[in-house]
């Protein structure tokens, strides 16, 4: 037996391998092992795909080859395997194809061994899905991991595997990099495949990428799945290469500081406010010209777009739904809070749709001119430390609204002016109310975002720092993220359940 594998990222376990020093049938037993130990406890991996891992062959070669994966349980499909989307409908069904980007991993030499825990169709800040049931995060078993890819970082944080796949469709990636202690790039809109799916892509608000311990580990993740697929309506300009350029140091940047103490006019916990002025001070120290600056966009503006688009693209998901299954199949499958989102998502005028599609360019547009002074802006994460998992799930009160207005109040409402925008009002104030968090503006922008695990509380548990960078600019991001993480040394924290 490997006894040191969780020792390792995922780039030292495939240089292990490539020096013959064990070979990546010993490291995926390892990893096997590491699950069956530790999963019963978080709940991470949903279906385990270990004879499917044991009997694959993959690329020897490459800076990953050999190292074990996860796949989260939703878009990144694996041809013939299971695929739930997080849904009691989806139960028992496979995949037919690969995902482009999940084929890129496996040329790259990723071996992946199971499926992770999401919210059903990735609709949530939280995972804890009726098909499967809460994730548990492994700094503290009554806390939750965050969503949307909650299972994937909880694994990863774990040291199941040194890093897994996720998705971000307003923070899926950063949220339970930040609540789990790890480092998540949002890649550009564009950098990575969607395909060949695109229902997946929600109006261009979600990409793809991984969660992972170590910067190197995200940056040879994202030189394997980078670059433009046929059918994609977005374009990323390529890069040189991000393993590459880690290697180098980041220019001295000119940081923008966003160190306000609330967020949609709530206060933020004295934890992640501290957590800024401490990012504030080291990079200060590093060298990067930091000013203090308020918040530079409308935070409820912002979400109010991403939910809107989210709900559009998904009320016609939810009619796909119903020409598959059946009305009433679909009616019992889907969560209540989630068949609010299908109506309502089918009660949207299309004007109003185009308007928040025309809006979100303009907020775009507007950050862009925001980085032609700034490089870099830093704000928190969430804007709360990780709640547990009961404080995190919706009322009852939350249920019946969303099952009354799923069975019927909708449409009605729809005719009424300025009603839905009532209706998504409402909406942002219930997510907030649970789960505060300021990550959805790189989604509506679309442009690249990190959270950095560079604080930890009196109790233990990870506060996440995020970092937005202009359209295109993950060298610079990764090289400022290697830059924090030597100087921080964040991996070197393990969650004390988890020995």
């Amino acid at each position: 037996m490997f006894n040191d594998y969780t020792d390792y990222d995922g780039i030292g376990l495939a240089a292990l391998i490539a020096k013959k020093e064990v070979t990546a049938a010993e490291v995926l037993e390892a990893a096997i092992a590491r699950a069956e130990a530790v999963n019963p406890q978080v709940n991470a991996i949903v279906t385990p795909l270990y004879e499917w891992a044991r009997s694959a062959s993959f690329n020897p070669t490459g800076v990953l080859a050999g190292v074990p994966f996860l796949l989260k349980d939703v878009h990144h499909a694996l041809a013939g395997t299971p695929m739930s989307n997080g849904s009691l409908l989806h139960q028992g069904e496979r995949s037919r194809t690969n995902a482009t980007i999940v084929q890129r991993w496996l040329d790259a030499g990723l071996v992946v061994m199971g499926k992770t825990n999401t919210p059903e169709y990735k609709l949530s800040p939280t995972t804890d899905p009726r098909a499967w049931g809460a994730t548990r995060n492994p700094w503290n078993l009554e806390r939750t991991p965050g969503g949307s890819s909650g299972g994937s970082a909880a694994a990863v944080a774990a040291r199941i595997v040194p890093l897994a796949s996720a998705t971000d469709e307003a923070g899926s990636i950063r949220m339970p990099a930040a609540n789990c202690g790890l480092f998540g790039l949002k890649p550009s809109r564009g950098r990575n495949p969607i395909g060949p799916d695109f229902r997946w892509e929600l109006a261009g608000l979600s990409t793809s990428g991984v969660i992972s311990r170590t910067v190197r580990d995200t940056a040879a993740a994202l030189d394997a799945s980078a670059g433009s697929e046929p059918g994609s309506p977005y374009y990323c300009p390529p890069s040189n290469g991000f393993l590459a350029a880690i290697q180098r140091p980041p220019r001295p940047l000119r940081v923008a500081l966003a160190t306000g103490d609330r967020v949609f006019d709530r206060p933020m916990d004295q934890d992640c406010v501290q957590a800024i002025q401490h990012a504030g001070k080291l990079l200060a120290d590093l060298g990067h010209e930091v000013d203090v600056v308020n918040v530079p966009f409308d935070e409820a503006e912002v979400m109010g777009c991403a939910l809107l688009l989210i709900a559009s693209s998904f009320g016609a998901f939810g009619d796909e739904l119903v020409e598959a299954y059946g009305a009433k199949p679909v009616k019992r499958g889907l969560e209540p809070l989630n068949r609010f989102i299908w109506k309502a998502g089918r009660a949207l005028p299309g004007p109003l749709v185009e308007r928040t599609r025309f809006r979100s360019r303009e907020i775009a547009r507007a950050m862009a001119e925001f980085h032609e002074q700034y490089d870099v802006l830093v704000t928190s994460t969430f804007c709360q430390t990780p709640r547990t998992i009961e404080e995190t799930n919706p009322t009852a009160a939350d249920t019946r609204l969303a099952t009354a207005l799923a069975n019927g109040l909708v449409t009605p409402l729809s005719v009424i002016p300025g009603s839905m925008n009532k209706l998504i009002d409402a909406q942002i104030a219930a997510v907030v109310e649970r789960v505060p968090f300021r990550t959805s503006l790189a989604n509506v922008t679309g442009q690249p975002a990190m959270s950095a695990p560079l604080c930890w509380t009196g109790t233990g548990l990870p506060v996440g720092v995020q970092f937005l960078a202009p359209f295109g600019g993950e060298e610079m991001l990764l090289q400022l993220a290697t830059q924090l993480e030597s100087a921080t040394s964040w991996d070197d924290r393990r969650p004390p359940n988890m020995e």
